[in-house]
């Protein structure tokens, strides 16, 4: 009879315990997503487990922004704003007929008609470049660390942060593959050298205004070849007979464009 009263009782323990770790179990796993294969925690994670995307702000409507000066062997063909400051608008050499976009200028200096005086935007600008760069820079925890030894050509990249201590070259095509809402982000310690011909591609439903570039070196873009991304770089971006890019070109020193085609993503 005992056991029989105590039976019931047991069952409903056995229950409630069984809630309690499913619950806990929950939790944990729920913690455990934002931890990333390196072992440790992502604060910039999202609540899926990937990367946020790193904020432009005013820089983010520009699609050639540089704070030296943008040097061009015509013709190229630029769609998007462009704008360059501190310096004056006498260093941006691009033509009002190669830019299907405004050109913003610090003073009245620079290409006419075209040209827009906007001093406090392009300041503004210019410090939001130099925000998602640090920002980008200071992303914790890669996903890959070295990939190739700096070597990437011909590989197929998965979403995610990757860091480089050193140079990076691509000799052959690279294809960027993930969907529409994945985001990349490559830390580059030394220079970015692609060479000519090659060409990155997207597959899956990959955006280039989801892709950031950061490099402390030089960006060299080799004759004919085609870029995706955002690049934001500490020094000079150079892209080279025929180079094409869809993407944008933030320089934190100069632009030198060859007969390119620059697209905003």
């Amino acid at each position: 009879m005992k056991l029989t009263k105590l039976f019931p009782i047991g069952v409903m323990l056995l229950a409630l315990f069984m809630v309690g770790c499913t619950k806990e179990e929950a939790l944990l796993s729920s913690q455990l997503s934002s931890v990333d294969q390196a072992g440790g925690i992502d604060s910039k994670a999202n609540p899926k487990g990937g990367l946020n995307a790193v904020n432009l702000g005013v820089a983010g409507t520009f699609v050639i922004l540089s704070q030296s000066g943008i040097t061009d062997v015509p013709s190229s063909a630029v769609t998007g704003d462009v704008g360059s400051s501190p310096i004056t608008g006498a260093a941006i050499l691009l033509t009002c007929a190669e830019v299907t976009g405004t050109i913003y200028t610090v003073d009245a200096a620079g290409p006419l008609p075209c040209r827009v005086t906007n001093a406090s935007k392009l300041t503004t600008a210019v410090s939001d470049m130099q925000t998602a760069y640090t920002d980008a820079a200071g992303r914790p925890n890669p996903k890959y660390l070295n990939l190739g030894a700096g070597n990437i050509g011909g590989l197929t990249l998965k979403p995610g942060l990757y860091k480089w201590t050193s140079a990076v070259s691509i000799p052959t095509d690279v294809v960027l593959k993930g969907s529409a809402k994945d985001i990349w982000i490559f830390q580059v310690a030394g220079t970015l050298d692609m060479s000519s011909a090659v060409k990155i591609t997207l597959s899956g439903g990959a955006k280039a205004k989801n892709i950031f570039w950061q490099v402390s070196g030089a960006v060299t873009l080799g004759t004919t070849s085609h870029f995706e991304g955002v690049i934001l770089g500490a020094t000079g971006i150079n892209m080279q007979t025929g180079a094409s890019i869809n993407g944008r070109l933030l320089a934190q020193t100069a632009v030198t464009l060859q007969m390119n085609t620059v697209n905003k993503p």
